[in-house]
C-alpha cells in the first residue's frame, strides 16, 4: 500500500521557519523524483519545489527561491521542505508528491498558516 504522510505543518509568524517532512512507504522511494506542491484557498495547486530521485538536482518556484530548501534522505525514505523567511502568502495546504514517468502518488496534505 502506497503512503505519503506529511507532517510539520502548523502556524508560523511572518519571518519564521517551518520544516515539512514526508515519509514514504509502499513503493521504491529512490526511483522517484519528489515534489512539494501547495494550494491556497481559491487558487490552483502550484509546484513549490522538486528534487531528483538521487537528490542531485533541485528546482524551485520563483516565489520561494532563496527561502525554501528541498532535500531527501533515501535511507529514511523521507523528503523535507525547509521553509525560512515565511510570508503570509505562503499560507496553503502543502502536498507531497512522488513521480516516475506517468506514475504519481500524493499525500493528504498538511496545513501551513503564516500569520501574526
Amino acid at each position: 500500500q502506497v503512503q505519503l504522510v506529511e507532517s510539520g505543518g502548523g502556524l508560523a509568524q511572518p519571518g519564521g521557519s517551518l520544516t515539512l517532512s514526508c515519509a514514504a512507504s509502499g513503493f521504491t522511494f529512490n526511483n522517484y523524483a519528489m515534489r512539494w506542491f501547495r494550494q491556497a484557498p481559491g487558487k490552483e495547486r502550484e509546484l513549490v519545489a522538486a528534487i531528483s530521485s538521487v537528490g542531485d538536482s533541485t528546482k524551485y518556484a520563483d516565489s520561494v527561491k532563496g527561502r525554501f530548501t528541498i532535500s531527501r534522505d533515501n535511507a529514511k525514505r523521507t523528503v523535507y521542505l525547509q521553509m525560512n523567511s515565511l510570508k503570509p502568502e505562503d499560507t496553503a495546504v502543502y502536498y507531497c508528491n512522488a513521480v516516475r514517468r506517468t506514475v504519481e502518488y500524493w499525500g493528504q496534505g498538511t496545513q501551513v498558516t503564516v500569520s501574526s
